[in-house]
């Protein structure tokens, strides 16, 4: 058995320990219902499926026996949409904060939770599509000389995944700019006003700002590098390579949990009165707003 597929397995398992967390949270805490919250679901649903599909490969590669090129390529799949979808509830996130600070006065009338969830929904349904072309034909389980580094799929197909990937990511730092250049302007305003209100919004965007960076910057660390490697190598490059790149992308589902919701003070508060029933007084009373996501 490989160190690396252990490391990967240990790794899946704790972030889908981690991502299962802030599912439970979200979903029975009822004052969680906002838009931003099942943004935040969405990419803790697409985390913990990543988890799995980790842990399932494992389990294919070094468990069942005989092999099946079936539960091989179902794996295989699994990953691929809840990467997938990891990306596109980041990319989703990006948006909203965009359109929190945008459209400020009518954000929440027009980012209602049925919206939300219809744009979340069709989101999914993308990213199975995705997770289903393994099974559908692009893979080398045939042709193991077309192989890329994603066992199964083929090396043409994998530098799609790559160049899509590194192509939302792009449009992702183009909000992000915009955002920043929102923010700057606010903050321009508020200097001028001096009142309560715009001083709690400036707080209020400071910190998004610092909550987006760390993710848009922990998530171009973790998979820039794997996303350009699969552009360039195929199956006949080292395997250590491979591993060494792949791991820190797989760790992203562990680290988004710990930047993201843990950081969140309403996801905060409900896992408080679940471990030990009550709220630190240290936390402030005051109004959350989309900005603070």
């Amino acid at each position: 058995v490989s160190p690396w597929d252990i490391a990967l397995c240990a790794t899946g398992t704790a972030g889908a320990g981690e991502n299962a967390l802030v599912l439970a949270v979200l979903f029975y805490t009822p004052s969680l219902r906002a838009p931003m919250f099942l943004l935040i679901g969405s990419l803790a649903l697409a985390d913990l499926l990543a988890g799995l599909g980790l842990v399932a490969n494992f389990a294919v590669r070094y468990l069942l026996r005989p092999p099946s090129e079936a539960a091989e390529l179902a794996a295989a799949g699994l990953l691929l949409a809840a990467f997938s979808a990891s990306v596109c509830s980041l990319l989703a996130i990006t948006v909203d904060r965009y359109l929190s600070l945008y459209n400020a006065l009518t954000y929440h009338s027009e980012r209602t939770l049925g919206f939300t969830c219809a744009m979340v929904l069709l989101m999914w349904l993308l990213c199975l599509g995705v997770g289903l072309l393994p099974l559908l034909g692009w893979n080398c389980l045939r042709d193991q000389s077309a192989c890329s580094i994603l066992r199964p799929v083929t090396k043409d197909n994998a530098a799609v995944l790559a160049v899509t990937f590194l192509l939302l990511f792009a449009l992702m730092m183009q909000l992000y700019l915009q955002i920043c250049k929102i923010a700057f302007r606010h903050a321009q305003q508020i200097a001028v006003q001096h009142q309560f209100i715009a001083t709690a919004q400036a707080t209020s965007t400071r910190k998004g700002l610092s909550t987006l960076s760390l993710i848009l910057g922990t998530f171009a660390l973790c998979w820039i590098p794997f996303a350009i490697y699969s552009l360039v190598a195929d199956s006949s490059y080292p395997a250590v390579y491979t591993y060494s790149l792949a791991l820190p992308a797989t760790c992203n589902s562990l680290i988004n949990p710990i930047i993201y919701a843990f950081r969140n003070p309403d996801i905060q508060k409900s896992l408080w009165l679940a471990c030990c029933g009550c709220i630190p007084s240290t936390f402030s009373s005051r109004p959350r707003t989309s900005s603070d996501v």
